[in-house]
């Protein structure tokens, strides 16, 4: 890691973790006495601090976030974020605890809530149900994000025709009688279809945040799922107005998230630094998710999941990958590029000075000078339930 980046990572301890508002001390001291047990449950209270009061006294200006007076904190013990995830890089963490969270659902559980419980900012929710809701559509996330496999294309979509229909003015919707959520795991799951269908990676994130929360609707609010089938029905949501409809951003340009701070089912971007090879439609950057375990999906190649090093190694060749076709267009070799990876993973000194030059913090929009691939922010699903759901449907315009 660099001295910038060092110093990025170093400006956002201690940790702050979680925090859950409540309206009265009686009900503050029930949210921790929940939250206990499900950390009981997950062999972790131990290793947590936690903490209830006023929130004016344990937050200070993050109080005015909420209207409710009290709150309850929780946050990994500074000794086990050390020994776990030194300089709240969490990319190592399973390895280190033994956890296994592709192949144990609890191992999984515990990978989200240490990652919550590390946070270098507060993971504020308006309840305990609303931080459960959070948990679970992180998992449904990941499990989705494992299961997509498609056909990569920038100029060109596909979805089944028997659920999907297509119009240039409201997008891909879902056939009357067709569930949102069948029609979604069809599109995005072959193993539901038979078929790979093209999409961009940017709107297959969406459709799998956008699986995540419908799945998590039908558990804690039936009358959201009801509004969004209604609503993929009639226009689908789509680009930066999905952006601003379901997800929440933490970080930003102006304060950074540390360089590898991520949660299961965090989306995330890697930016092409490359100015040449950026000006290839849909090679601008990647959109995925943080998986856990140090992982990130493939969504092209399913079964050969990104690493950091790996993913930093693809998004650097992608220069080298850029060319022009006959008809004069910028378009990518990816099967070039997959050479280019496999070869430079053979020479440990050329894996080094890539990653060296990719392991950075990015340049603000519209500049290419020394910085890498790494975001500075993370996006995660709003709050869904009935009380404090924050997400609101533009309308069936």
């Amino acid at each position: 890691m660099n001295a910038a980046n060092a110093a990025v990572t170093a400006t956002h301890a201690p940790s702050l973790g979680i925090a859950v508002f409540a309206p009265n001390p009686q009900a503050a001291e029930a949210a921790q006495q929940s939250v206990q047990q499900l950390l009981t449950a997950l062999n972790l209270a131990q290793h947590v601090q936690s903490q209830c009061g006023l929130a004016t006294q344990l937050l200070g200006e993050q109080a005015t976030t909420s209207a409710m007076a009290w709150v309850v904190t929780w946050v990994l013990r500074a000794d086990c974020i050390t020994a776990w995830m030194p300089g709240l890089d969490t990319l190592g963490l399973c390895q280190r605890m033994g956890l296994q969270p592709h192949s144990q659902a609890d191992d999984l559980t515990r990978e989200i809530w240490l990652t919550l419980l590390a946070s270098p900012l507060t993971q504020a929710f308006p309840s305990v149900d609303e931080l459960t809701s959070a948990v679970r559509m992180r998992q449904f996330i990941v499990n989705a994000a494992r299961r997509t496999a498609l056909d990569f294309h920038t100029q060109q979509a596909e979805r089944p025709e028997d659920c999907w229909t297509y119009h240039e003015d409201t997008g891909f919707t879902v056939r009357p009688g067709s569930a949102l959520i069948d029609a979604l795991i069809k599109a995005t799951q072959p193993e539901a279809s038979g078929t790979l269908y093209a999409f961009s990676c940017y709107r297959a994130t969406e459709y799998i945040l956008l699986l995540a929360i419908a799945q998590e609707a039908s558990i804690s609010n039936p009358s959201l799922l009801a509004a969004l089938q209604t609503q993929w029905e009639t226009r689908a949501i789509m680009s930066g107005r999905f952006h601003e409809v379901f997800l929440h951003e933490t970080g930003s340009m102006e304060a950074p998230l540390p360089i590898s701070y991520y949660i299961p089912g965090d989306r995330i971007w890697f930016r092409n630094p490359d100015d040449a090879s950026s000006d290839v439609a849909g090679f601008e950057g990647s959109w995925v998710f943080y998986i856990g375990n140090g992982q990130f999906p493939n969504f092209w190649q399913r079964d050969k999941p990104f690493t950091l090093t790996t993913k930093c190694l693809d998004v650097y060749h992608w220069r080298h990958g850029t060319q022009r076709n006959a008809a004069g267009e910028l378009q990518m070799d990816e099967a070039l590029v997959d050479r280019l990876v496999d070869a430079s993973l053979l020479d440990p000194q050329q894996v080094r000075e890539v990653f060296d030059r990719m392991y950075r913090l990015r340049d603000p929009k519209g500049v290419y000078a020394s910085g890498g691939c790494m975001d500075t922010t993370r996006e995660a699903p709003r709050w869904i339930r009935p009380h404090t759901t924050d997400i609101v449907l533009p309308g069936m315009y």
